[in-house]
């Protein structure tokens, strides 16, 4: 017997964090220049198996877990037996409420659960990262200086989405202080906005494009919050 076969199988040497970068943009679409991205946050080979147990423990909690049916117990009525118990020439019956009558109590029937996944943060964290490296490697990530919005406008906010060149959906990280540019957001079916705290490996993959803030754009200095 190998030594190899004693160690048992080799873990899989992932590759280094790729560098990527990115266009730096103002509202009006025009390049201020090209700033380089944590490869630690987007250049990493996404962890499939990782992002789909996240994504399914997420979805899994927002499960209200509410629906519930009434046991035979629980319906009321049926506390007579409904015909004797013989000469009808019917099978014998002790109550109307039995799952087989109309009417009746059901039988193996949903009940009040929650629906929730235990997930270790690491877990969490790994998806994130294996999302925001996706969106990177397809060159689906863009950063805005600031929307210097205002006043709340949908129009600027549109202006400004149609200048930047992005396309179907989007998910913008906004800075929590930043509430006219979400609330011009807010009629937009096909932008959906987040908090930079709210940040997720779910609502990074279901949106085709990722537009970051000059202040929410994960760097170094603040990858210990993200990553």
């Amino acid at each position: 017997m190998s030594s190899t076969t004693l160690r048992g199988p080799v873990k899989k040497d992932r590759p280094a964090p790729v560098e990527r970068s990115v266009e730096r943009k103002d509202a009006s679409g025009k390049v201020l220049g090209t700033v380089a991205l944590d490869a630690e946050l987007f250049g990493i080979e996404p962890n499939e198996s990782v992002l789909h147990q996240v994504i399914t423990a997420q979805l899994a909690a927002r499960r209200s877990g509410t629906q519930s049916t009434k046991t035979r117990s629980e319906v009321s009525g049926g506390g007579s037996k409904p015909f004797n118990q013989k000469g009808g020439g019917r099978s014998r019956q002790g109550t109307t409420r039995a799952p087989q009558w109309i009417g009746g109590g059901v039988a193996l029937g949903p009940k009040p659960r929650k629906y929730d996944q235990k997930t270790p943060k690491k877990m969490i964290r790994l998806a994130l990262r294996s999302a925001l490296s996706d969106r990177a490697a397809l060159g689906k990530v863009a950063l805005v200086d600031t929307f210097a919005i205002e006043t709340p406008k949908t129009k600027d906010a549109l202006k400004a989405i149609e200048a930047l060149g992005l396309e179907g959906t989007i998910l913008v990280v906004l800075d929590a202080e930043d509430t006219a540019t979400r609330k011009s957001f807010a009629n937009v079916t096909h932008v959906q906005v987040v908090k930079a705290s709210e940040l997720n490996a779910y609502d990074v993959i279901r949106n085709d494009w990722l537009l970051f803030t000059d202040a929410t754009l994960p760097t170094s200095a603040a990858k210990e919050e993200v990553a």
